[in-house]
């Protein structure tokens, strides 16, 4: 039998705080994590996953030692997990407001990474905050904020919701992600997030729209290798407690790891 595909995740990243520093313990320490659902949705394929550790100066691995570009040459394709705000300074912002500040110390580990694997030509599909990672990584920009900076916006977030907040998307038509979807047109998908993409990155193009205020939903790179991001959580609508209405991601993860197959293959 063939070797299974081993697909990287990159790591949340929980930084110590004058709150969690009260709880003691391992909240006392810098934490990366793997939430389980993207595990397992991509574990769904009969795929290996494994989450890639940042690698920062004041580590105990030094950076002469083992850098994020070998992760790069080891496995097969990258997914960018949702999670902390990106950092406006990372796409040249200042933060409209001290609670958008974002995660640096993230952005500069997960750019470093993604641009390991686009470097080796291998598959990246971000979710969510990985989505806008793409975006930024590429030269684009955010809104920090969509409630304040796009008029009549929907409410892209309601934490008391979470995963079960919806909203309709559009696929733009002729794009690969319609294609995918060829009998649907409209779905609906969930919505966890405040920031959204603003100016498009080099290379990219947008797939999917929200309806009706058309904040990015979707997008793709048009370069010589598999580039996708989704703002929505497909991990979050899978399995048997998927509503019917809802997105099935199926397909997307599908093309996802075709796509590492085939480069796999060529290697």
């Amino acid at each position: 039998m063939a070797k299974p595909l081993l697909i990287g995740i990159s790591a949340r990243i929980h930084h110590p705080s004058e709150l969690s520093r009260n709880l003691g313990g391992v909240y006392t320490k810098t934490l990366h994590y793997l939430e389980q659902s993207v595990a397992q949705w991509v574990m769904s394929k009969n795929v290996l996953v494994m989450m890639i550790p940042a690698i920062e100066a004041e580590s105990m691995v030094r950076r002469s030692d083992m850098r994020l570009y070998h992760y790069g040459e080891a496995l097969d394709a990258l997914v960018l997990q949702g999670g902390a705000d990106i950092a406006p300074p990372t796409y040249g912002e200042e933060p409209r407001r001290p609670e958008w500040a974002g995660d640096p110390i993230r952005d500069r580990y997960e750019i470093e990474l993604f641009e390991a694997f686009v470097g080796k030509g291998k598959p990246v599909l971000g979710i969510c905050r990985g989505c806008q990672l793409i975006n930024v990584a590429f030269g684009g920009t955010l809104y920090q904020d969509i409630t304040t900076q796009v008029p009549g916006a929907l409410d892209h977030r309601d934490t008391s919701q979470y995963e079960k907040k919806v909203h309709r998307v559009r696929f733009v038509e002729g794009t690969a992600l319609a294609k995918l979807y060829p009998d649907l047109p409209e779905t609906m998908i969930n919505s966890i997030h405040h920031q959204a993409v603003n100016r498009l990155g080099r290379g990219l193009i947008v797939e999917a729209n929200a309806v009706p205020d058309g904040v990015v939903e979707a997008i793709r790179w048009r370069g010589p290798s598999y580039v996708m991001g989704v703002q929505w959580h497909p991990e979050f609508m899978f399995g048997p407690e998927r509503d019917a209405s809802w997105l099935d991601a199926s397909p997307i993860l599908n093309e996802f790891l075709d796509a590492a197959r085939a480069r796999k293959a060529r290697r």
